[in-house]
């Protein structure tokens, strides 16, 4: 069996639309269904059983047999970059995640795992997997940062695969229930439809109007990186998942335009409250990854844009 923890969230509800391509149903699904309308992103998938987040921790604290789990892809943690309530967020993000290492260090089982690339704070010194990089700026950042760094203190003795992403950022089908979270493209999309006009900040940091530039990696090349190191359980370690191409917010909300054949950019203000805590620039430097053995190409921009959106609006 296959454990997929915030299966029905973003990231983790694409791992298992991979997994189920390649028939694969044998699957528990790990989550907190508090908001039903995440299991929009489950309703045409197939998995074995469902979990909620914290009877499956009990569980596997009292070591409860669960059969042979081979993988666990661990997805779930509260996600949002405003939540200041450190007990809560580490309770949830980091002790959660070091249960789930352990058991899976006992019981024989790859431990694949969401990092994210908020570690990197403003991003001043860069985006490479160092210690030197890394100054997050907020509780969830500093909650990821502080797993990888147990991570680096126990991976050179594990016996199994811990394996752990540092996303960036990332766009795609099911990322609706994220709301004000979800992507620029799910926005644009929506402005579009709504209002004929995709709106964009102004300049700031150097930057002209709409030309902060990020990372954008498509879902479905993030859920075949997973798949890909569950099939290689040999690889270990902490990785970049993005294109190692940043592109402006101009570019996606033009390829938003051009799927619609209609549609402005309107710049807006940038926000007072933002200034000094938004990153202008990301870029995954994904030579580690390529190292290690993936060699795949990512989704260009527009493509994805493409892509996702024949899937939004179907």
């Amino acid at each position: 069996m296959i454990v997929v923890t915030g299966g029905a969230g973003f990231i983790g509800s694409n791992i298992i639309e991979e997994l189920n391509k390649r028939g694969e149903s044998n699957i528990l699904v790990v989550d907190n269904l508090t908001n039903g309308k995440k299991m929009y992103n489950l309703h045409d998938l197939d998995i074995l059983d469902y979990m909620d987040r914290e009877d499956f921790i009990e569980r596997i604290k009292s070591n409860y047999d669960f059969g042979k789990i081979t993988a666990i892809f661990h997805e779930g943690a509260c996600s949002s970059t405003t939540e200041w309530d450190g007990k809560f967020i580490m309770r949830n993000n980091f002790e959660y995640s070091k249960e789930l290492l352990k058991w899976c260090q006992e019981n024989e089982a790859q431990y694949i795992y969401a990092s994210s690339a908020s570690v990197y704070g403003l991003g001043k010194k860069g985006f490479t997997e160092k210690r030197e990089c890394e100054l997050p700026i907020n509780m969830y950042a500093y909650s990821k940062f502080q797993f990888d760094q147990f991570v680096r203190s126990v991976i050179k003795s594990a016996k199994y695969q811990i394996a752990g992403f540092r996303y960036f950022n990332v766009y795609g089908p099911r990322e609706s229930h994220k709301g004000t979270m979800s992507s620029v493209a799910y926005h644009f999309n929506n402005q579009i439809i709504a209002t004929g006009k995709a709106k964009l900040f102004e300049g700031t940091d150097g930057y002209g109007n709409g030309e902060q530039r990020r990372d954008f990696v498509y879902v479905e090349d993030c859920a075949k990186i997973n798949l890909w190191f569950m099939d290689n359980p040999s690889k270990s370690g902490i990785f970049n998942i993005g294109t190692g191409n940043a592109r402006s917010f101009n570019d996606v909300a033009n390829a938003v335009i051009k799927y619609h054949g209609k549609g402005s950019l309107e710049y807006v203000k940038f926000p007072e409250h933002l200034k000094g805590a938004y990153q202008s620039f990301t870029e995954a430097d994904i030579a580690a990854l390529r190292n290690i053995g993936y060699k795949e190409n990512f989704t260009p921009v527009e493509e994805g844009v493409k892509k996702y959106l024949g899937w939004l609006n179907r």
